[in-house]
Order: structure tokens, then sequence, then C-alpha cells
């Protein structure tokens, strides 16, 4: 049993391990003997995360280069977001930047420094003086290297202070209780011993990053195909928000790689096929720099009107790219300020900035919905009206959805919402982990007394319920129906609910069978097999060739669908295929056809594909076809969620723009979609706090 598990090891995923391990309460645990069992889980080496693609900055009202209001970042976010923001959390958001970004400082971020020693930072776009009045240079950054910056720091952070990491598992099940109440643990598989692990836990978060490869082109990572998102609509919960996807306007063509929106912000322009710099005519106040959906439209208007440029590498190619002008910049600022940016285009376009324009066209580069969280990312279901919280469930970064980026994420905020939310969200879980509440008594009295009581010798590695000293805490909930937050807290959530029906062991069994029917390659081998996931957190070996292991059921094989007869049945290319569908349905714009195209397409195509996929090599380890048709079916659950979503709002708002409903609807819309695999979507109103909407211009 595990105290706390963590899905992902960006900067989300390592903010939530330091704020919990940093947390007072753990602080006053380990001063009382206590260490809990943390782990954390990543699909990749952590220093492979998505986050060390980062560029341009972080957003923070620190006033190291003018001066700066926190009020004004809070403006600016819930503008950007096109008033879809909840305010309580952009709030929170500005507020706590500033120490955030020091905080990160502290930990080892090497951030580019002004004359007099502070943090530098620059312009990016959306960020504003005096509540939209001009541009302001808030984003703290690390040349065009930022992200790199961070994720090494945390990770070097989370090594110092001893967290487990398991690296190169993939988490296949999120295991709730049969209500919906409370988390249960998770079923996770080893690439490396192809090995099922079934791993019991009182808290788990969630912190597995975005589904850029639901696209076709995107300046995502190969592994960002939506897998938090997708378990948690598999374990029956809902996504918020999912039909705003933002697309970068500054993808290289036509590879997708990211030029930074610092280019713009030293002087890059925006120039169409005539030479003309064009985004005064969409942004008359603030040009390049004007919020990335905006310009992002204001790109495809523009080759609409025949002035977009063809990829210089296939000229004869279709024309649907604009120029990025970069002769401007200096050449040495250019190599000090943006030297990634420089590599990349010198690398895959043969281009040189200081002399060639450049060819880009609008990408798909982040999620702004996902798993719903409260502001100390506890996940919650909307229920008859109401936030019912998910016990011991937890979410952060860009699979999660506080709901502070709205329609529209702001440049600099993703890498703040990761790491100071990832921070809360693992404070949360220490206090949760650390303080339980009983039906009687004082709970700081049940604490004192449960950690002056734990053995100073608890083994670390028991395989039973107690195996740390924090498990000699009952851990049991009680509760009058609302947490800390006044959100409605469902009844009777907790791991030790399911005393004498082990879930986690249920579903880490079905996962064995699902591998072994992937590996399978004949039909006729027959058998049973014997379990070996009943006791904890073992691991279960798969075996060698599923095929001829006399262990492998003939129950979990359909013996009608064999990889020979499918030629097809490659998840490599189904992705592909899905990526191209969903551009042409929902990139930059879309329409009720549209989406229905790319619905049927789904149904009737896709999802019999995905079901028919199989492994072409016949052992578990090292197997990566095995991850890629788990990625497949990841994301065409997660495509039908956004699909539905797009569908649902009949309105343009930040990333969304319906052609066949061009204007924003305050009055039917102003509300979070709540999508769920099977039901209806619903709506949550947004928080309004103290900006009412109003018309958003740049």
């Amino acid at each position: 049993m595990y105290d706390a598990i963590i899905v992902g090891a960006g900067a989300a995923g390592l903010s939530a391990a330091l704020g919990l391990l940093r947390s007072p309460a753990m602080q006053a645990a380990r001063e009382n003997g206590v260490e809990p069992k943390i782990l954390v889980i990543s699909k990749l080496q952590p220093l492979r995360s998505h986050t060390g693609s980062a560029e341009g900055g972080i957003a923070a009202t620190l006033g190291n280069v003018e001066h700066d209001d926190w009020h004004w970042h809070y403006y600016d976010t819930v503008k950007g977001g096109d008033w879809l923001v909840d305010q309580d959390a952009a709030q929170v958001l500005a507020q706590y930047a500033p120490e955030t970004v020091i905080n990160l400082e502290r930990s080892g971020a090497a951030f580019s420094r002004t004359a007099d020693g502070h943090i530098a930072q620059r312009r990016f776009g959306g960020h504003t003086a005096d509540f939209g009045h001009a541009p302001i240079r808030r984003a703290a950054y690390s040349a065009d290297r930022v992200g790199h910056q961070i994720l090494f720091a945390l990770w070097q952070q989370c090594v110092a202070n001893g967290v487990e990491f398991a690296e190169e598992w993939v988490v296949t099940d999120l295991v709730l209780d049969e209500p919906l109440t409370a988390v249960q643990g998770v079923v996770a598989f080893d690439t490396h011993a192809g090995e099922v692990h079934a791993l019991h836990a009182r808290t788990v978060a969630l912190a597995t990053g975005g589904a850029g490869r639901l696209f076709h082109t995107t300046t995502n990572s190969w592994d960002l195909t939506g897998d938090g998102m997708a378990l948690a609509l598999e374990a029956g919960l809902q996504l918020e928000d999912m039909e705003f996807i933002q697309f970068h306007p500054t993808g290289l063509a036509h590879s997708g790689i990211l030029l930074s929106e610092a280019v713009r912000s030293e002087g890059g322009v925006l120039r169409n096929a005539r030479g003309e710099a064009f985004m005064q005519q969409y942004a008359p106040e603030h040009g390049d720099l004007a919020a990335r959906d905006v310009v992002s439209r204001a790109i495809l208007d523009q080759v609409d009107r025949g002035l977009g440029v063809p990829d210089p590498k296939d000229p004869n190619g279709p024309h649907d790219c604009v120029w990025l002008d970069m002769t401007g910049i200096p050449t040495e600022h250019m190599q000090q300020s943006l030297p990634q940016v420089l590599e990349t285009i010198h690398t895959y376009a043969d281009l040189d900035p200081s002399r060639d324009y450049v060819p880009i066209k609008p990408t798909a580069h982040y999620t702004m919905g996902g798993i719903p969280i409260s502001l100390d990312g506890e996940v919650y279901r909307w229920h008859e009206g109401a936030r019912s919280i998910i016990q011991g469930l937890y979410a952060a970064g860009e699979c999660s959805c506080v709901s502070v980026h709205g329609a529209n994420r702001l440049g600099g905020n993703s890498l703040l919402d990761a790491c100071l939310f990832g921070n809360r969200a693992g404070a949360a879980i220490a206090r949760k982990i650390m303080q339980p509440i009983t039906d009687e008594g004082d709970a700081d009295a049940v604490v004192c007394d449960a950690l002056s009581d734990a053995p100073d010798d608890a083994p670390d590695d028991a395989d039973t319920s107690d195996s740390s000293a924090a498990a000699g805490l009952s851990h049991a909930i009680a509760t009058d129906g609302t947490d800390a937050n006044g959100l409605a807290v469902a009844k009777g959530g907790n791991a030790s609910d399911n005393i004498g029906e082990d879930l986690v062991g249920i579903a880490a069994e079905r996962r064995r069978t699902d591998v072994q029917r992937l590996l399978a390659q004949d039909a006729g081998t027959t058998g049973s097999h014997q379990s070996g996931l009943a006791h904890g957190h073992n691991a279960n070996s798969i075996g060698e060739a599923a095929g001829t292991d006399p262990a492998v059921p003939a129950a979990s094989r359909d013996p009608d669908v064999k990889p020979a007869e499918h030629p097809d049945g490659n998840p490599y290319e189904l992705m592909s295929e899905l990526g191209e569908v969903m551009e042409s349905a929902l990139a930059v714009r879309c329409d009720a056809h549209s989406i229905e195209i790319a619905r049927t397409w789904l149904h009737d195509t896709a999802s019999p594909r995905t079901q028919a996929l199989r492994s072409h090599a016949p052992t578990a380890t090292f197997n990566q076809e095995l991850i890629a048709i788990w990625e497949a079916r990841h994301l065409t659950t997660l495509a039908d969620a956004v699909l539905r979503a797009s569908d649902a709002r009949h309105e343009s708002r930040g990333s969304l723009y319906r052609s066949d409903f061009t204007e924003r609807d305050d009055e039917h819309y102003l509300a979070h979609s709540m999508t769920a695999t099977g039901s209806d979507v619903l709506w949550q109103p947004v928080h309004i706090l103290d900006m009412p909407p109003q018309a958003r211009t740049y």
C-alpha cells in the first residue's frame, strides 16, 4: 500500500512530489519519525518529459524590468480565456506566481538576468499593463530553454529528497470504488520486465500532460497521448472544457516544431506572401503579440485570401503557411536570447533566420480542458448541480482543468499552472494522508497519537497495508458533506471502505488478460493461468511468447481476429490517420459538418480498428507496439469526448471558432462543458467574482 502515487514526472508531477515532501504536514511527520511511502510513475525517464520543450517563459509579476501588478495578470488571464476562466483560480494563479518563480530559482532553475542581477523578463502575447493598455515584460525566461531549466531543477530536488521513481512504467488503469467516490490505486505495466503491477494507494495524483497527438501536426512530443484524461474517462469520470484546443501560431512548417512566442517578443514579425506585416489589421494595439487564438485565426484568414506561402521544402505544395521574419533581430542578440529557435530552424528548415524568412503555420499545442479539479487539485464530478469530490484522487498540469485558462491559454501561464497547482496538490495530499478525521475526538490529537506510536524500524518494502509508518493512521474519513473549499464531498470515500474486495487486483487481472490477448500469436492455444495479482503490489510476469505459453487462457483471445487478417493493424498508422481526421475537423475552426464527419469516422472506422489491434511481437518486454496500442485506445476515447464537447457548444469562444456559430453567447454558454463517456454533456457555471464578461479585443 502506497500513501501517495503520482503519475507523471514533468513539471506538475515533480512539483506535486516536492509540494508533498516540503509541506508543513510532512515536516511535522518526519520530526516524529514517520516517512510515508510515495512513488512517482513515469512513462519516460523524467528528464525526457515534455516540460523540457517549453521555450519562452513563465509568467509572474516580479516587476524586475518594469512596474507590474498581480491584478493586471489576473485581468489578462481572464480576458485571454474569453471569460470562461474561473476567477477564483485566476486570482490564485496571479497572486502566487512571483512566489512560484522565486522558489524555482531557489531550487536551482537558472534564469536569464538583467544587468543588475535580477531575473530577466520579456513580453509575451496577451500580457499587459494597466488592464490591457500596453504590452508588459512579465515572462521570466532562460534564453529560450526555460522548460529545460525548470525540469532539471525539479528533478534534481526530487532526487535529493529521495523520491522513488518507477521509470518507463505505463499506468493502464485508474481504479475507483464502484460508486465513484474514492480512489483505490492504479494498475501499471513495467515495460522493462513486461510485468503488470497492482498498486494500491491511499492517494493518487494524475500529472500526465496533454494530448497533442490527437492532431497530425503538433508541438507536443511523441508520448503526449492524453493518457491521464483517457484513464479518467475509462474510470467513469468527466472531463471539463475539452472542446478548447490551442493551436500555437508559429509551428515550423510542416513539422509542427515550436518556434517560441519569444521570437515575436524579441522583434519577430509575421508577414504574408506580399511581405506585408498583417497582424495590425486584426489586433491594432498588440499586433504580433495578441493572444494565440487571435493570431492563429489571422494566419488562416491570410491563407484564405490567397496570401499564404508554401513551405520552401515543398515549393509546389499547398500555400498554407505565412512568413516569420526574424531579420530585424540583431544576430548577436538572437544567438543569446533564442539559441534553441536558431538551432531548430537551421536543423529542420535549412534556413538562416538572420537573412531568410521562415515558413510557419498554426499547430496543435495545448489542451485547455482536462480532468476537473478544485484549487487544491482534488478531482471531482459535476453531479446534480454540485461538485462531488473523489476522495484521494488529485490531478495537476495540462491533464487537469482548474479552469485557469478558460477558452484560451496565455503564453507563460502553462509552466506556472503546472508548478503552482502541482505544488498545491502535493501539499493537499500531505494533509490528506497525515491528518485523518474520525467520528469522535480532535483530529490533531489523533494524528499526534498515531505519529508518536509509529515504529521507528518500519520496513520500507513491506508488502502489506502497513508498509509504512504512516499506515498506522486509520485514514478513515468522515465528512459533513463539504471539504475545506466548501465543495460537496462524496460520502464513504476511502480505500479502506472496500475491505474484502481487491478492486485493484481485479483490474490488474483484467489487464494481464488483455496483455496476453494482445500478444497472442496462435488462437488455438489453450490452458489456464495462475493469478499472481492478489498480493498487493507484487509484479506479475507476462512471460515470453504468449501464444506458446500454456498458461495463456483460450478465453483471452478472439479467434476471429488475427494480425494477418488486418493489413492496417498498425497502431502508429491508426494514430496518424486519427490526427489527420481531427485536424481536418477541428484545427483552428470547425462547424457541425466537419465535426460529424470526424465522429462518423471515429465510430465506424477507428473504433473497430482500435479493438482489432494486436502486437506483432510475442513478448511483453520492451514491446513498444503494446504501449502504442494502449495509446491508440486512449486517443480514440479522448477524441470522442473532444468532438462531443465541440459539437455541444453552439458558439465561438477563445480557441473554439465555429463557422456556423460565429459569435460568443454568454446567455447560454458562459459555462464549462462536463463530458463523460456514454452520457450527455453537462454544464457547470463559470465562477465570476469581480470581472463580468466584456468584449475581448487586442
